[in-house]
C-alpha cells in the first residue's frame, strides 16, 4: 500500500468550493469547510479507509474516485478537529505515518500572456469553473501525486484575486488552470508552488 498523497486544507476558498460542487459525486462541500484529500495505491483499497474514517468521525465525502492504480478521497467538515481526526483514522489504517506520503513533484509550470482570443474559447469550453478572457494570463501547472492538485489550486486562489478555471486531482497527473490579470497570476503561482514545495514526505521514484 503506498500513500501518494495526504494533505489538509485549512479553509476552502468561495472559487475553489463552486468547482467541487460542480464536479464532486458525493457531498458537496460549503465555503470555509476544512478538507482532506488522501491519494493512496492500489486503487480498490480507498474503500477501506473510507469506511474506517467514516464510521469514526462526522467527516463528509464528497469525492471519492477508484481508478486501478490510484484512489483518491475528499473529506470535509467545518470542524477541523474532525478531519484532524479522520486523517489519523486513516495513517492509523494504513499503518503509516504522515511524513510516509510522497512529496509533491512539479512536473510543468507555465505562465502565457496576452492570451489569443480562440485559446480562451477552448479553454472556456473545457473548464468545470471560472473562465478566462482574451489578453489575460493564462498559468498551467502539473504536479505528481495527483492529489497535490487540490492544495495548489486552493492556496493559489487564497493568495490572489484569481479565476480558478479547472483542476484535476487524480489520475497519473494534477493539473491546475488558472486565469486572470498577469501580477496576479504571477502571485497566485507563487502560492500554489510554494505550497507545493513546504510538503515533507518521501521523494517521488524512492
Amino acid at each position: 500500500m503506498q500513500l501518494r498523497t495526504f494533505c489538509y486544507l485549512d479553509i476552502l476558498q468561495p472559487q475553489f468550493t463552486g468547482f467541487l460542487q460542480t464536479v464532486a459525486p458525493g457531498f458537496m462541500p460549503l465555503e470555509e469547510q476544512a478538507a482532506l484529500f488522501v491519494e493512496i495505491a492500489p486503487g480498490i483499497a480507498i474503500n477501506a479507509i473510507t469506511d474506517a474514517a467514516l464510521k469514526r468521525t462526522k467527516a463528509i465525502p464528497g469525492m471519492l474516485i477508484v481508478e486501478r492504480a490510484f484512489g483518491l478521497l475528499e473529506l470535509h467538515h467545518f470542524d477541523q478537529g474532525q478531519i484532524r481526526e479522520a486523517g489519523r483514522t486513516i495513517l492509523e489504517h494504513l499503518e503509516v505515518k504522515e511524513s510516509d506520503r510522497l512529496q509533491p513533484r512539479i512536473v510543468s509550470r507555465e505562465i502565457i500572456t496576452g492570451l489569443e482570443g480562440h485559446q480562451s474559447q477552448l479553454l472556456n469550453r473545457m473548464r468545470h469553473g471560472n473562465m478566462i478572457g482574451e489578453n489575460e494570463a493564462l498559468y498551467i501547472l502539473e504536479v505528481q501525486p495527483a492529489g497535490y492538485a487540490a492544495l495548489a489550486a486552493n492556496e493559489a486562489e487564497k493568495a490572489s484575486p484569481i479565476n480558478l478555471l479547472e483542476f484535476r486531482a487524480f489520475g497519473a497527473f494534477g493539473r491546475v488552470w488558472l486565469g486572470g490579470p498577469e501580477e496576479n497570476i504571477i502571485e497566485a503561482a507563487k502560492a500554489a508552488e510554494r505550497a507545493l514545495a513546504d510538503i515533507d514526505g518521501t521523494p517521488m521514484g524512492k
